[in-house]
């Protein structure tokens, strides 16, 4: 008997890019049975009126291990995360996939090992000003190397967080993923608004280690009315025959953490952010407007908390994500109930409701591929991002007239409000959500490289 079959769905094939009827059979965590006849399980899933699709694998993650926000993340049909972004990540990797493994997780979890943590800290450099000695850089190299041999899917740069970084030292450890053929995704060096230098680097570097570069959050970086001329330079590499993509949110407001180099003071004057721009995402203060006094108070007494600095022009979101080469993420932080950016639990539902049903930008076959098969290729993840046979069962099921974010910024609202209209998703063939309600599962499973 099958653990459970979903009936009478709209299936969507990213293959093929069409929609069939189909009955799936899941046993053991795996597609198969695809079947035009009804389907005997233990729990049989009426899916009239609904659409099936692969869960999406969100690329752009900072979840790494943290039980809320991989909740939050199945809520809105996220089936696996890529973690370790921006340059950080656990410091023993191996050890945080065998302790994953053993606790289990609500979703599946791919790891970068990061750049700045624990790379950098490794071998001494734990200011983010210090340039690397040539002995630090191959010290770097062999430690990214054994992070790629324990099942890391590349590195990840946040070069904005770390200014001392040479470009001999990305190129360096983005010729070991090269080595590997892993990727390398990249948090730009944004040293002032409207710079697109940053961006040259990233391709730069793709030109002369032959690596496969990731830029991320890209309507982030180059939001301001700078996205089509950054897009215009990316069209240029690619169309030279470079390996580089992009992964893009559905803000243009974005977060990070008060200690970090963004928000140093010098960098606030430099690319005249005003105050009013800020509100606080987490902690004591969750919610504030920020005036300089709460600044420098928090800065004394408060550094690690989440600021979200409003930005940007919303018709740059568009324009990144209907791009083919192009994929949605969300960027999700391990944030404490309450707190956050509405990205935590509202990007891929907005995704597709703004994409496809509101904007007709995609197509929802089209949507659906980018956010599945596209990175699992990309990624080089098997047996994910479609629905075949032999496929994991990682599915998510959704209604699309009332699939909707319900999320709002911590001024405006709850961050982490659940979303409408996806009554189920699967993770291995086990329910994370069930009739719209979060079974705190752990059937979610490391993807070691």
């Amino acid at each position: 008997m099958l653990t459970i079959a979903i009936q009478n769905g709209n299936v969507i094939d990213v293959r093929s890019k069409k929609i069939v009827k189909l009955n799936i059979g899941i046993q053991d965590g795996v597609i198969v049975q695809l079947s035009e006849m009804p389907l005997e399980a233990t729990r049989v899933i009426d899916g009239t009126g609904l659409y099936v699709a692969p869960g999406f694998i969100d690329v752009h993650g900072h979840l790494d291990g943290y039980e809320y926000g991989g909740e939050l993340s199945a809520m809105q049909g996220v089936t696996t995360t890529v973690g370790g972004n921006c340059g950080y990540c656990p410091v023993q990797l191996k050890e945080f996939f065998d302790e994953q493994d053993r606790r289990g997780y609500p979703i599946n979890q791919a790891m970068l090992v990061g750049h700045d943590a624990p790379l950098r800290e490794a071998v001494g450099l734990t200011d983010p000003h210090m340039l690397a000695e040539p002995e630090q850089i191959e010290q770097m190299k062999e430690l990214a190397r054994q992070a790629l041999r324990d099942g890391a899917c590349g590195v990840s740069f946040g070069l904005d967080y770390v200014p001392g970084c040479s470009i001999e030292e990305v190129k360096a450890l983005a010729s070991v993923c090269a080595e590997f053929g892993r990727i390398c995704p990249v948090h730009t060096r944004l040293l002032v608004e409207n710079d697109l230098y940053s961006l040259y680097e990233v391709i730069d570097v793709a030109r002369q280690t032959g690596a496969h570069m990731l830029v991320s959050h890209f309507v982030y970086q180059y939001c301001n009315g700078m996205v089509p001329q950054a897009i215009s330079m990316l069209e240029k590499a690619r169309a030279r025959g470079l390996k580089v993509e992009m992964d893009s949110g559905m803000y243009t407001n974005w977060s990070t953490y008060l200690n970090t180099t963004t928000f140093d003071l010098q960098n606030i004057q430099m690319n005249q952010w005003s105050w009013e721009q800020m509100v606080v995402g987490t902690g004591t203060y969750r919610g504030k407007v920020m005036t300089e006094e709460l600044y420098h108070h928090m800065r004394a007494y408060h550094p690690n908390e989440a600021i979200v600095l409003f930005e940007g022009e919303e018709w740059e979101i568009y324009e990144c994500l209907k791009l083919p080469y192009s994929m949605p993420s969300s960027d999700a932080g391990a944030y404490a109930v309450g707190e956050g950016h509405p990205q935590i639990a509202g990007t891929f539902p907005r995704y597709i409701r703004e994409m496809v049903k509101e904007r007709k930008l995609l197509t929802l076959e089209e949507a659906i591929y980018k956010g599945t098969l596209l990175p699992a290729e990309i990624f080089d993840f098997e047996k994910k991002g479609s629905i075949e046979l032999g496929y994991d069962a990682d599915l998510f099921l959704f209604d699309l007239d009332q699939i909707r974010d319900m999320a709002q910024y911590p001024h405006l609202g709850a961050p982490d409000a659940a979303p409408e209209g996806i009554p189920y998703v699967l993770v291995n063939g086990v329910l994370a959500v069930d009739e719209g309600i979060c079974t705190h599962s752990r059937s979610g499973k490391c993807i070691r490289k």
